[in-house]
This record gives structure tokens, C-alpha cells and sequence, in this order.
């Protein structure tokens, strides 16, 4: 599976222009490197987060949904479509929609962890589920930025036998180490391909640091970004996460019965 991240530099409290933005980036990317699946950034359509969500959140989310699906039945590609800000009936959410070539949604997924530094968790209602879906009949599994860092949210997905696992992310300086250590920790103590995307730019608050990153289920880098807007694409060659998985027998010689807290 071709995969192609894009790293936008994104414009704060911008929707429209953002949505222009994308779609310029997907169209480069289709006619560049004819990927099997694209993925974006966490809150590409107003870049994170603006304080006054009523004016610019996403409502039942169905901007962001008919976007994404017009993109993906016209390039006839999936699409692993970042998260936005949404509101459903009063509330906020960091939602990320999944569509498959046929322009059909596939999954939905709301931010689990949210990031209390930011105060994300004062405006924001985290999600209760897994993200878990499909493409091209490949189980794959979603987490938004600070869920990297709770092992025990990604190893859940880990073993519902995900084989990829998407990461968005508005990931800032200074903690680009964070941010390439952990990606490629979920990936090699999980055996799974990992396609982490984040954002490029600045808001007033924040600077993006970029570095989207493409690994394989050994945590070696296919494909790395630098801190521009850039197109990033790899191969995921799935039959290796088999071979890894039958030389290092991670999940056959877990212990579960003692790992009670």
C-alpha cells in the first residue's frame, strides 16, 4: 500500500482557505505519486485550537464530510482525513473521518486524551471509542497526537490486529524528539506501519514542527518530512509485519494474567 502524508502549513481560524489548501495538496499528491491512501493532519480545517470554536467548528461535522468525500471519490482514493473541530449539539469534538476510494465513509473517530496543557480538555469532549476501520481490506486503527503517549490506548488497537496505525497531529516545538521517539516506539513494541502526520506554520501561540513520519513495523524510517509543507510518501509492504510478528513473538509471549493494576 502507497501511502502519501501531507504536511500543510496550515492557517489559523481559516476554514475556507485551509479546505483550498488540502485540496491543492491531495491534487499534487495524486498526480505525483498516485498513492493507495492519503492522510492529513490533526485539525486541518482550523488548525489547533481556536478559543472561540462557535464561530469556526465543523457542525455535525458535515463541511468536513462532504469535503472529504468529494475528494476521495474524484481521485478515487482513501482517505484518512486528519481530524477537525466539530460541534455536535453544543459539544466540541476533535474528529477524524476515514473514507474509503468510493467516497464512502468508513470510520469516525473523536480525540480520546485530550491535551490539558493546551486546556484542549476545557473546550473539548473526549471520545469514548477506538478508531478502527478498513481500507482496501487492511485493518487500521487511528489516535490523534497525545493519545501517542498512552501505551495502553495504542496497544488496544494493537490487539484488535490493526496493521497500520494513523497518527494526526499539530505536534509543536520544542518536543520534536517526543514526538519521533514515540512514534517509532508504538511502532516497533506493537509491530505495526506507522504513518504519523502532522502539521508545518505557526498560529500565535504555537510553531508546528513537522517531521511527519513514515515507519515499518522494525521502527525504520520509510519516508521522513522536514518542517515545511511537504508530500511525504512511502510503500508499506504488509507481508513484513507477518515475518516480524513470527520472528519476535511479541503478542504470543505477552503475560496478560500479570499485568492487573
Amino acid at each position: 500500500m502507497k501511502v502519501s502524508a501531507i504536511q500543510p502549513e496550515l492557517i489559523f481560524n481559516e476554514p475556507e482557505q485551509n479546505e483550498q489548501m488540502i485540496e491543492r495538496l491531495t491534487d499534487q499528491a495524486i498526480q505525483t505519486e498516485q498513492p493507495d491512501t492519503i492522510v492529513l493532519p490533526e485539525m486541518w480545517n482550523v488548525s489547533f485550537f481556536p478559543e472561540d470554536l462557535s464561530k469556526h467548528a465543523d457542525k455535525d461535522g458535515q463541511r468536513s464530510k462532504v469535503f472529504l468525500s468529494r475528494l476521495s471519490k474524484k481521485h478515487k482514493v482513501n482517505i484518512v482525513g486528519g481530524t477537525v473541530a466539530t460541534v455536535f449539539n453544543g459539544s466540541y469534538y476533535n474528529t477524524g473521518y476515514q473514507y474509503d476510494r468510493k467516497g464512502q465513509l468508513i470510520g469516525t473517530y473523536h480525540k480520546v486524551h485530550l491535551f490539558s496543557p493546551s486546556g484542549e480538555h476545557e473546550q473539548f469532549t473526549p471520545g469514548q471509542e477506538l478508531g478502527i476501520f478498513e481500507i482496501d481490506g487492511v485493518k487500521a486503527g487511528i489516535a490523534t497526537c497525545y493519545d501517542l503517549r498512552f501505551t495502553e490506548w495504542i496497544r488496544m488497537l494493537a490487539l484488535k490486529e490493526i496493521e497500520i496505525l494513523f497518527v494526526p497531529a499539530a505536534w509543536p516545538h520544542p518536543r520534536v524528539f517526543h514526538w519521533e521517539t514515540l512514534l517509532k516506539a508504538r511502532a516497533i513494541e506493537n509491530q505495526v506501519f506507522v504513518a504519523g502526520v502532522n502539521g508545518a506554520g505557526k498560529t500565535d501561540k504555537l510553531a508546528f514542527c513537522g517531521h511527519s513520519l513514515l515507519l515499518d513495523p522494525l521502527g525504520n524510517t520509510l519516508a521522513n518530512a522536514e518542517e515545511k509543507e511537504q508530500i511525504l510518501t512511502a510503500e508499506f509492504d504488509l507481508p513484513l509485519r507477518n515475518q516480524v510478528k513470527s520472528q519476535i513473538n511479541v503478542f504470543q509471549d505477552r503475560r496478560p494474567d500479570l499485568y492487573q493494576l
